[in-house]
């Protein structure tokens, strides 16, 4: 696969509000506290929207609107790659709440939320883009997958893609059975040239070795990077934040690995 560039990334997570600072703790000139996650308001949904709009769709949603603010590159002409473990865990429950009941009546909304592309239909909503989209799922290996198949997307059609990955804890009983250490949200503008904005340029391969990972040597956000999905883009991120070149190397399906070249622009 040939080189890529990434120009830009939104990044939202507890205690990682937004790029400009979690860069820095990222590369360590800042230390990391622990803090509740906090989304930031989505002005670009329409009223009507926001109000039915769950969690795990806002998170994704906002974490995409960064990158590409901090791009200035407008929605409308950007393919999106939209990649999750699990995808909205609360619904999920609701749903089979309501499918335990004698009545069995299931609300249209949750219904409408309950598939693994509505943050792809939201965004499409609130942006009125009319690139092409894909949502994918591929449990820990979601972040890996979501890579690969961007990349892809790049090398191929030669034009920008928007990488979102996102995750969010689920609740009891189904949290008992597959726990996620906390909400997270990642997206990185991944571009076929090089430009002035340009952070890194990252060459990707796949091999058939079951290496150790990258780990983070901060020990709260190693614990964060191994209990949520969504994460396992965190050393990647750290790479890139350090402004370092560096082999990182992300576990994918079996006994495959993904590694990723950074080098700095």
């Amino acid at each position: 696969m040939k080189k890529i560039y990434v120009d830009s990334i939104g990044l939202v997570g507890p205690g990682l509000n937004g790029w400009a600072a979690g860069a820095s703790i990222l590369a360590g000139t800042t230390s990391y506290e622990t803090a509740p996650l906090v989304i930031p308001p989505l002005e670009v949904l329409p009223p009507a929207e926001r109000r039915r709009t769950p969690m795990v769709v806002k998170l994704a949603i906002a974490t995409a609107c960064e990158a590409l603010a901090n791009a200035r590159q407008p929605a409308t002409e950007i393919a999106t790659v939209f990649t999750s473990s699990g995808g909205d865990g609360d619904v999920i429950h609701e749903i089979c709440d309501s499918l335990s009941r004698q009545e069995r009546e299931i609300s249209p909304t949750r219904f409408h939320n309950s598939v693994h592309n509505a943050p792809a239909g939201y965004w499409g909503i609130a942006t009125g883009c009319h690139e092409p989209s894909t949502s994918l799922c591929a449990f820990d290996f979601s972040f890996a997958a979501g890579l690969i198949e961007s990349a892809a997307q790049v090398c191929v059609h030669d034009y920008k893609v928007l990488l979102v990955a996102y995750d969010i804890p689920y609740p009891e009983p189904l949290n008992g059975a597959r726990h996620i250490g906390a909400g997270f949200g990642i997206a990185m503008l991944l571009s076929p040239q090089q430009s002035e904005s340009s952070l890194s340029a990252l060459d990707i391969s796949l091999t058939s070795n079951a290496i150790p990972v990258t780990t983070l040597m901060q020990s709260e956000l190693e614990k964060f990077r191994a209990n949520v999905p969504a994460a396992r883009a965190l050393p990647l991120l750290a790479s890139i934040a350090k402004r370092e070149s560096a082999t990182v190397i992300t576990a994918y399906i079996g006994d495959n690995s993904l590694h990723t070249l950074v080098t700095p622009c």
